[in-house]
């Protein structure tokens, strides 16, 4: 099995900033795409950010020029710096990986636990 551990979560002022941190660890053999989603409560979970494993990212036209998305390979962890924080970014955040967990596997997808950011006015 492959697992993601996130951390960095937290209660910040509106124009703060976080970082959340996302390790994935267990039998892992590639990881391609890996990214951040997220949900608020009473909403669908959406897209924050991706970013491939030579460093192509995308982002939701709601953080872009704010957050960051960055990723070290050698330390199978993908990051996620968010800077100007606004109200509207509080949601639990969920790190996603897709991965091999050997050479003849499909690309599976895992999702993390999920940590709550909460920026208040």
């Amino acid at each position: 099995q492959v697992q993601l551990v996130e951390s960095g979560g937290g209660l910040v002022r509106a124009g703060g900033s976080l970082r959340l941190s996302c390790a994935a660890s267990g039998r892992i053999v590639s990881l391609d795409v890996m990214g951040w989603y997220r949900q608020a409560p009473g909403k669908q979970r959406e897209s924050v950010a991706t970013i491939t494993s030579g460093g192509s990212t995308n982002y939701a036209d709601s953080v872009k020029g704010r957050f960051t998305i960055s990723r070290d390979n050698a330390k199978n962890t993908v990051y996620l710096q968010m800077n100007s924080l606004k109200p509207e970014d509080t949601a639990v955040y969920y790190c996603n990986a897709e991965a091999r967990r050997f050479w003849s596997d499909s690309v599976r997808e895992f999702w993390g636990q999920g940590t709550q950011v909460t920026v208040s006015s």
